[in-house]
């Protein structure tokens, strides 16, 4: 039996996904724990007023999760070492890699009682091009250490490709303790289902902008069928700026000028674009840990592609219940032939929405996956 009012300590690498990815989480915590944030410094206001709300106690940082810096990263240490020793939690779940590397090992120094990080996606770092970097084989080194066993440890992942990975490449021993959870889960609440356009069929992709997102072969799909098919709209929504794997100067460009692709850039809220899509693609092969975009398409009743890597063919239902395609990663006749499916074949934008409104409520429910969280860190 686990008593309430324990303090939880949660680390993160990006102030906007404590409310896009942990929000309904935090929700169910705070009903009985209290809950503490470490995230870097929040510059929107609605987020600080929603953690208020909720009575999360925040502490800011400068951390930077997408770039190398020494200094930076050696102060954060030195942060998250302090305010650990200063809370005592109860429990510490650290996501994302940095907060994952930095705070586990800082958590078990100081400690506490149970410490559940979360590998939200292996990243680029386990890509094939990401294998073989100097920065690729300091971090899973990094990695290593950080997960030594411990009984007060017990890892989460959002699928089990990544937990073999990490035992493949022995960051982990069969000894470890592992939960693993269907993604961070989808509010089927916030994201309503619509009915999909089959009339005027158009494509959206939402994804950063980097290379192993499969963002080159969406634009040179899209080019390819906008030869045959001149009027099909394609939407490409993600943030650009600096990262290991950002794609070149010259993509970036004519992903702007409109020519092909109509850029929107970074929104707060994606289901307006969900809305107007009639159907989602990401031909990922970054290592996700589910991607969230194809949950929330899902969740809307959208018909997907997706590319057959670890991650993303976890939001793939087979017949008789098919929701989208997988199609090989980097592939880009293969997913010319997919979209062609969908321009070809308007009824079936529809039903493999409705199977992939069915599939969401399935597995992939925020309440189902909050429950095992909750398991996991021994707070139901």
């Amino acid at each position: 039996m686990n008593k309430a009012g324990q303090k939880v300590l949660i680390a993160c690498d990006s102030p906007k996904s404590l409310i896009d990815f942990r929000g309904k989480l935090i929700e169910q915590l705070v009903q009985r724990h209290k809950v503490c944030v470490f995230t870097p410094r929040i510059t929107q206001q609605g987020i600080r007023e929603k953690l208020a709300s909720w009575n999360v106690d925040v502490y800011e940082n400068e951390l930077n999760g997408s770039n190398v810096s020494v200094f930076s990263d050696m102060k954060y240490i030195i942060q998250l070492f302090k305010l650990i020793r200063k809370l005592r939690p109860d429990v510490f779940f650290p996501y994302t890699f940095k907060p994952v590397i930095y705070g586990t090992p800082l958590a078990k120094l100081c400690r506490v009682k149970r410490i559940t990080p979360m590998l939200s996606g292996l990243g680029y770092n386990f890509t094939p091009k990401g294998k073989t970097g100097l920065l690729s084989s300091i971090t899973r080194r990094l990695l290593k250490f950080s997960l030594i066993g411990s009984r007060r440890l017990r890892i989460i992942f959002q699928n089990k490709d990544d937990y073999q990975t990490l035992l493949q490449h022995q960051i982990l021993t069969t000894k470890h303790k592992v939960g693993i959870v269907n993604g961070s889960g989808v509010d089927l609440d916030h994201y309503e289902y619509t009915p999909p356009n089959t009339k005027k069929v158009s494509f959206l992709m939402i994804a950063r902008l980097i290379n192993a997102k499969g963002i080159n072969e969406y634009y040179e799909a899209a080019h390819s069928i906008r030869l045959q098919y001149p009027d099909v709209q394609f939407k490409l929504i993600g943030t650009y700026g600096p990262n290991v794997d950002t794609i070149s100067n010259d993509l970036y460009e004519k992903i702007k000028s409109g020519e092909t692709i109509t850029y929107v850039g970074e929104v707060n809220d994606v289901r307006p674009f969900i809305k107007e899509a009639s159907v989602v693609v990401l031909p990922s092969y970054y290592g996700e840990g589910v991607p969230r975009c194809l949950l929330e398409s899902m969740a809307m009743g959208r018909a997907i592609i997706t590319s057959d890597s670890v991650g993303c063919k976890e939001t793939i239902e087979s017949a008789p219940g098919a929701n989208g395609f997988l199609v090989p990663a980097k592939n880009v006749p293969e997913l010319v032939a997919k979209m062609k499916f969908y321009l070809s074949n308007s009824l079936a934008i529809y039903s493999y929405g409705i199977n992939g409104l069915a599939f969401a409520r399935k597995k992939f429910d925020v309440h189902l996956v909050n429950a095992e969280m909750l398991k996991i860190m021994q707070l139901n």
